[in-house]
């Protein structure tokens, strides 16, 4: 529904984009084909979001890497070759540079810029968006392609900050950091500590891993893409990214229709075995059957064939069962891809130390202290501190700007028990404020390239009815916000992910929050993500309401001439 409004658009920029990631970069070309002005802003000195951040050793995606690209340009996928199944992080982020190279879209981009606050100005309607150095920019439209996993969070132990040594988290990792023959500790079990442990444990002196809490894991696969297989994928593009867009994650992953409970335990145990031994990436938890992942029953089989196989790895059994999770089953939590990761634990110089048994009691200024209880402790002297600890998730990013909308309500305030979004891209009380990587949001769970590219494709469609109607103000409307959250949590209820305690559901041990869960992804899978976001755009956005000026909106400092291709007609 549309409204006339006497208001008139603020002099000023159309279209401001935070976060120069993979989502960032792609709402950028897409909206220089519409021939808005757009500028990008990120807080890093470099592009590329996450892969310019994490540069830990061992740092790789755990997506089929011919999957995690962009999918709109036949040129880009035929002149780029991947070298690895699962691509390390340089290999990433040469790609992304490539892309912003190719595109010619440095030039929209600003660097070292970090946003402090932004406000609404009802009064023109458009957004007054202050930067940490002073600079304010006037905006009618505010996209955050801020990273899902893009604020570190870090333990409340006391003395942090002491070390004499280096201190640092897996995602601030310092480029002149070399590890080598030196005495490292590093805590946490999650996917980044995964994949440092197993990198840096024949590298170092001496390695201590500190765990809370185990976290499942199953072997990646990787492999190195030779030029034939290279070619083979290339001209297969077509399918892979068509067989994508059809599997719950967009990964080539699918949930085999077949039930556990169909087949003989004989056959359940043959059929595991190969995707444990012979599968790649995500195929033991998005590729078994579609049971294990829904129900207590079987997943507790497949809980207890994971962890025998565990046990087969580890030569110490007192160590393998610390390695086991007893918290939660198979795949209720992110599933961290390894590569040798178990046997890291049979060389003399790892040792695994159990933080509920003995923890942490104080960081030192030659290590960490802890506490063997009875008023005992345990100097662990080392070089280096590596803190594997995860994020503030999804909702972190936007907390850390001072995002203020309709009568000055912050959004931080209007989130503290947890967000509450539209379809996953806005928030009522934030007009013309999207949210392209939010909570609640198809790309929050999803291979990101895959996910991302809907949230954009629909965005741009949305920009274009914007030009189209002189579209000067859109808001959520309550009602809709209220059925999509309610929506998002039944349809989240069907999966054992949404009764675990992980960041999926908002739980943070490092963060003052209490432990009632939180809606923070959309479990529904990306084809039925897509098809309510197409809703909206064959409905006349019924979910929004929409405020037209008098006067043609035109953009004030258009970024190029429009072409006669884009790549999505």
């Amino acid at each position: 529904m549309t409204i006339q409004d006497d208001r008139q658009p603020m002099p000023g920029l159309d279209y401001l984009i935070i976060g120069a990631g993979v989502c960032g970069l792609y709402q950028l070309h897409q909206l220089l084909q519409l021939g808005v002005s757009v500028r990008v802003v990120d807080a890093n000195a470099g592009l590329g979001g996450t892969w310019y951040n994490n540069r830990y050793p061992g740092c790789r995606f755990d997506s089929e890497s011919y999957t995690y690209q962009y999918s709109f340009s036949r040129e880009l996928l035929d002149e780029w070759d991947w070298k690895e199944r699962f691509a390390p992080q340089p290999e990433t982020l040469s790609y992304l540079e490539h892309v912003a190279d190719r595109f010619d879209l440095h030039p929209h981009i600003s660097l070292d810029t970090r946003v402090e606050r932004a406000e609404w100005v009802e009064d023109g309607a458009h957004w007054l968006v202050t930067m940490a150095d002073g600079e304010q920019v006037r905006t009618r439209f505010v996209l955050c392609a801020m990273g899902l996993l893009s604020v570190p969070t870090y333990p409340r132990f006391p003395g942090r900050g002491t070390f004499g040594g280096v201190e640092t988290h897996t995602f601030d990792w310092p480029a002149d950091l070399d590890i080598t023959g030196k005495r490292v500790a590093v805590i946490g079990t999650g996917a980044s500590g995964v994949q440092v442990i197993t990198d840096v444990a024949d590298k170092v002196e001496h390695l201590t891993v500190l765990q809370r809490d185990a976290n499942w894991c199953a072997p990646l696969g990787n492999e190195p893409i030779t030029p034939e297989e290279m070619a083979r994928l290339r001209a297969s593009y077509d399918e892979i990214f068509a067989w994508c867009r059809e599997t719950p994650a967009g990964f080539v992953h699918r949930p085999d229709r077949t039930l556990s409970t169909d087949v003989t335990r004989e056959e359940r145990l043959r059929h595991w075995n190969d995707l444990y031994d012979n599968g790649h990436g995500a195929a033991l938890y998005m590729g078994n059957y579609r049971d294990t992942m829904m129900e207590a029953g079987p997943n507790r089989e497949l809980s207890e064939f994971v962890a025998d196989r565990i046990r087969q790895r580890v030569a110490d059994p007192e160590v393998a069962e610390l390695l086991i999770p007893k918290d939660h089953g198979f795949g209720n939590k992110r599933v961290a891809g390894e590569s040798g990761f178990y046997e890291v634990f049979n060389q003399d110089n790892v040792e695994l130390v159990d933080l509920m048994a003995t923890p942490v009691r104080e960081v030192t200024g030659n290590g960490l202290r802890l506490d063997l209880g009875d008023g005992e402790v345990r100097d662990l002297d080392v070089d280096v501190i590596v803190y594997a600890t995860g994020f503030d998730a999804v909702t972190g990013p936007f907390d850390r700007i001072d995002f203020r909308g309709v009568d000055g309500v912050r959004l931080r305030e209007q989130w503290k028990d947890g967000p509450e979004t539209c379809v996953g891209v806005q928030a009522t009380n934030f007009p013309n404020l999207f949210m392209l990587v939010g909570p609640q949001s198809g790309s929050a769970s999803a291979n990101f390239p895959r996910g991302i590219e809907d949230v954009v494709n629909w965005m741009t469609e949305t920009v274009r009815h914007i030009q189209a109607n002189d579209i000067v103000r859109v808001e959520c409307r309550r009602e809709a916000e209220i059925a999509w959250v309610d929506h998002v949590r039944d349809i989240n209820s069907r999966l054992l992910l949404a009764h675990s305690k992980s960041w999926f559901n908002g739980h943070n041990m490092n963060l003052d929050r209490d432990d009632n869960p939180r809606v923070m992804v959309y479990l529904g899978g990306a084809p039925r993500y897509r098809r309510r976001l197409q809703e909206e755009i064959d409905g006349g956005y019924p979910s929004f309401e929409l405020r037209a000026a008098r006067e043609p909106m035109v953009s004030l400092r258009p970024n190029r001439v429009l072409t006669d291709h884009d790549p999505l007609e």
